[in-house]
This record gives structure tokens, C-alpha cells and sequence, in this order.
């Protein structure tokens, strides 16, 4: 996952993330993007946000999701 990737480049885990939003084409699907969305932050319980969007900037993307971490010294 992309956010995974960017958060570990940073010296961060998911564990991290404190928000998302998520944005979609289609907010009929809500159920089943809120679901997909719940198994993978369901341990870190962010505030979330779905929002319907007009267009993604690629036509074949359907979900995209952002999110916000507060990074700090694992050590």
C-alpha cells in the first residue's frame, strides 16, 4: 500500500495514521469501501471522512484514499 510505503520512508507505521478521507467516484459503494477501509484500519480506528468526487484524475480509479500521521521516535 502507498501509504504504508511512504509512512515507513519516514521512519512511521501505519499505527501513526490519525485521519483519512477517502474519496470516491461512486458513494453508492460506500458499504463496501467503508468495509475494505475498516479491515485494513481497524486496529488503528483514524478519523475518517468519504467524500464523493466528480472524477479521480486517472478515469479507471475509483477510490482514492489520504491520509494524515503524527510520526514519532519508535525507538
Amino acid at each position: 500500500m502507498r501509504i504504508q510505503n511512504a509512512l515507513e520512508q519516514m521512519g512511521g507505521k501505519t499505527e501513526d495514521i490519525i485521519r483519512t478521507r477517502i474519496f470516491v467516484k461512486n458513494i453508492k459503494d460506500w458499504e463496501k469501501i467503508g468495509k475494505a477501509h475498516h479491515e485494513f484500519f481497524a486496529e488503528i480506528k483514524p478519523a475518517s471522512t468519504m467524500i464523493e468526487v466528480a472524477q479521480m484524475i486517472h478515469p479507471q480509479f475509483l477510490v482514492e484514499i489520504e491520509a494524515t500521521a503524527m510520526v514519532s521516535d519508535h525507538n
